[in-house]
């Protein structure tokens, strides 16, 4: 399993109410929250973000609220991958339960920059750097992981195993 796409680029604790304002939480049509990623923090980034494209930030990512409607929407707007330094833990959790892939490597969160052309194997747990040619060892994901990721989510890989 692999994610390839360009890099929108965060720093420090990305809270989840910048991910995605409270003010949109009245609906959980993940099509909808898609519509409103990221606009407190990057007002253009629904108008750039292209299927593939992966988010690279820094410490403490999806801090805040546990909404599920953070990783939600992120993975909606079509982000493939989510590469930090560290994550909020019950963002991490989330993400995995709705299917949204995401690594923790410092080195990648301070050696990539935004618009580089990124590929992620997860099987290796390596982040390639296409446009620098460099390469970092992210955490692989275990393969029970991959298969939830495969399936879309927690309850996708629970339905899939009757």
């Amino acid at each position: 399993m692999n994610a390839k796409g360009s890099v929108f680029k965060y720093g420090d604790n990305v809270d989840t109410d910048v991910i995605i304002p409270a003010r949109y939480l009245n609906s959980s049509d993940p099509g909808e929250l898609a519509v409103h990623c990221m606009e407190d923090i990057d007002k253009d980034f629904i108008k750039k973000v292209k299927p593939g494209d992966i988010i690279v930030a820094e410490k403490n990512f999806g801090c805040g609220s546990s909404r599920e409607h953070a990783p939600i929407a992120i993975k909606a707007a079509g982000v493939s991958c989510v590469i930090a330094e560290t994550f909020a833990r019950i963002f991490y959790r989330n993400s995995i339960n709705i299917g949204l892939p995401i690594i923790e490597c410092p080195q990648a969160a301070k050696g990539i920059d935004a618009g580089d052309e990124v590929e992620v194997d997860f099987d290796s747990g390596i982040i390639y750097d296409r446009t620098k040619g460099t390469q970092f060892q992210g955490q692989p994901f275990p393969e029970f992981m991959q298969k939830i990721i495969a399936e879309g989510g927690l309850i996708n890989y629970i339905n899939s195993q009757e």
